[in-house]
């Protein structure tokens, strides 16, 4: 028998019988509270579970299945995820997590897509190879995430913290990224060849500087009044993408075709190694 108590008043919550809670069936359980730390919930089911403000950091929650499950405010930090389930196809289905503390969390291979993390504490975390389709990040710390190969197609991270970020073949197709912080983030690639995919994204207003963003794919990308100082542009493809009012103080452009970038009232006086026609007006 194992017993599930409140962190703080050591009310016993829930009553399992077995001997471990790994794979164990807990779902619809109201487990709001509970002192899970360091538990063992290896492939467990807490589908439709209350967990807000639960205590779970260093749980072991490998390959569980936490699917419409509210952890709102919940103790997640260094905790094992990889391969969780707590995304879904219709967003009334995913987990919540707002204001989670996820720090130094392992969610590589998750599944994250509709679920609603907002303003919550990833510092640190590993989303490598995770499925982030969808997902609202909103006003959430990811500084120092290491997130290579991860999905982050349409996902919200308007004013999310993503400074110093490993974002290496990343997806971020159509991410809003609006007014986000990014400074020395690398969106590169770790292999020969290979490329960050930012097509379509709104970067509007995003702090930038710094950032590794050589071969990176961003056509039809949004960077208006975005700071780009210091970011290497290198081998870029940046069709179609806008920079309107960018501040590109000292960015490298080598190997940047800049015919269809939309580049008024940006200060590429001050830009490195950019080369577009003659015809291009209201350059500063």
């Amino acid at each position: 028998m194992v017993e599930i108590k409140h962190h703080e008043t050591g009310k016993i919550l829930e009553r399992i019988d077995a001997d471990s809670l790994a794979g164990a069936d807990l779902r619809d359980m109201q487990l709001n509270g509970a002192d899970l730390r360091d538990a063992d919930l290896t492939g467990a089911n807490l589908e439709s579970s209350d967990l807000v403000g639960a205590r779970l950091s260093r749980a072991r929650l490998v390959d569980a299945i936490l699917v419409a499950a509210d952890l709102t405010d919940a103790d997640l930090n260094a905790a094992d995820l990889r391969q969780a389930h707590l995304g879904a196809e219709r967003p009334a289905r995913a987990a919540t997590l707002n204001g989670a503390d996820l720090s130094h969390a392992n969610l590589e291979r998750a599944d994250l897509r509709h679920a609603h993390i907002r303003f919550a504490n990833l510092q640190g975390a590993s989303l490598s190879h995770a499925d982030m389709r969808d997902t609202d990040f909103h006003g959430s710390n990811l500084c120092h995430v290491t997130a290579s190969k991860a999905l982050f197609i349409r996902a919200n991270l308007r004013e999310a913290n993503l400074c110093g970020a490993d974002l290496r073949d990343c997806h971020l197709n159509d991410a809003n990224l609006v007014a986000a912080s990014m400074h020395e983030a690398d969106l590169t690639s770790a292999s020969p060849g290979g490329f960050t995919v930012v097509n379509l994204a709104n970067f509007e207003g995003a702090d930038l500087s710094g950032a590794k963003m050589r071969s990176v794919s961003a056509q039809e990308t949004n960077f208006r009044n975005a700071n780009l100082t210091d970011v290497d542009f290198t081998d870029a493809v940046l069709g179609g993408a806008i920079l309107r009012r960018a501040d590109v103080t000292n960015a490298d452009f080598s190997g940047v075709e800049l015919a269809s970038v939309t580049m008024e009232f940006a200060n590429f006086s001050k830009a490195r190694n950019a080369v577009y026609p003659s015809y291009k007006k209201n350059l500063r």
